[in-house]
């Protein structure tokens, strides 16, 4: 006897996107959330336009922190010169990162889904016939039943350590932190200091403003942080961090569980922002996974690198221009900086019909 069809782990973006779509399904699903959702803060709340596809009504009211239309590049500091690139439209938005997960969270208990907090997950057992996740709440410890697991976890995910599915390819040390400072200006700033990887400025209206950085193991990311916020002569605070998958590996899914948002490193390898592609696969494993037949574990996995396993491939590869030498990120940023047709998480917009036509129009000007 099934307590549940499935049992999410995690209640981030992912998570709480598919606990709502297949709760609309009708199946019965349980969501647990280590601590409070939403807290602690580890990403960043820039994200494109087609965030609002995923929320409910009112969601942008009660969310929206500021419009963007391009980005500064820098070599350097921030004192460096920019090369900017922009769209005449509204290219992202920054939001309320906080509130994005409750919001998301909420819309999976109005759809039926049992959402619970301060629930650790310890242990899960895949059986022949179900799965069993053991977590560790408030005033008990529970074991719980279910046709199906999803990992919503995190880049550490403890649901993928235990089905030993293997891990991504890497993961990156990011760091955030927060200044007060009111901005309401409509341009990020990139900076391609940090050895193969690059930090961040971003304005968020009223709230203040983001400041970030990402790169690999081994880099000394606290001293670069430092002097990308000594560069902006700030005081900073809410710091936080955490790592950031990148490269998915070749399985996500075994015979009764399978892996979604950063525990699969469905995230964007030239930013580390996983929002949208983590709530995308969400949305294939909904319409693909009947926990009643394991099989269609598979279609979930087809179907989620079909859609977005191009845009990691090309990805990867605007990453590897991080580290080119400086002189050639000059010439490169130099020579195609300006209006653009790029859609922030679809690197194979680089060969829409929208960017090749605004680089025609500019070399025509």
């Amino acid at each position: 006897m099934y307590e549940y069809d499935f049992v999410v782990v995690g209640v981030g973006p992912a998570g709480a996107r598919f606990s709502r779509r297949a709760a609309e399904k009708g199946y019965d699903v349980l969501a647990l959330e280590q601590g409070t959702v939403g807290t602690p803060l580890a990403c960043s709340g820039h994200v494109s336009t087609d965030v609002w596809e995923f929320t409910g009504p009112g969601a942008r009211a009660e969310l929206f922190q500021n419009e963007i239309y391009g980005a500064r590049f820098h070599v350097g500091g921030p004192r460096s010169d920019a090369y900017p690139f922009y769209k005449d439209e509204v290219a992202s938005n920054v939001i309320d990162r906080v509130g994005l997960d409750r919001h998301l969270a909420d819309l999976a208990r109005e759809a039926g889904a049992d959402v619970r907090e301060e629930h650790t997950v310890t242990e899960v057992r895949e059986r022949r016939d179900r799965v069993e996740v053991v977590a560790s709440g408030p005033d008990d410890v529970y074991t719980f039943e279910a046709k199906m697991v999803a990992g919503c976890d995190g880049p550490r995910s403890r649901v993928r350590d235990e089905l030993d599915l293997p891990e991504p390819d890497e993961l990156l040390h990011g760091v955030l932190a927060f200044s007060e400072e009111e901005d309401h200006q409509d341009f990020v700033d990139v900076h391609l200091t940090a050895p193969t990887f690059f930090a961040w400025r971003i304005p968020r209206g009223n709230a203040g403003v983001e400041y970030g950085l990402a790169a690999p193991p081994g880099v000394q990311v606290n001293k670069h942080f430092e002097e990308l916020i000594d560069g902006y002569e700030v005081d900073v605070s809410h710091r936080c961090s955490g790592a950031i998958p990148i490269g998915p590996p070749e399985r996500v899914t075994t015979r009764r569980g399978f892996l979604l948002g950063d525990a699969a490193a469905q995230t964007k390898p030239f930013t580390g922002g996983g929002i949208l592609y983590g709530m995308t696969s969400a949305d294939h494993a909904a319409r693909e996974i009947d926990p009643d037949r394991p099989t269609t574990l598979a279609a979930y996995e087809r179907a989620w690198r079909d859609d977005i396993e191009r845009e990691q491939s090309l990805g990867h590869w605007l990453r590897r221009a991080y580290s080119l030498p400086e002189p050639v990120q000059r010439i490169g940023l130099g020579a195609l900086s300006g209006k653009i047709g790029v859609h922030m998480d679809r690197p194979t917009s680089l060969l829409s019909r929208d960017h090749l036509r605004a680089m025609i129009s500019r070399a025509f000007r």
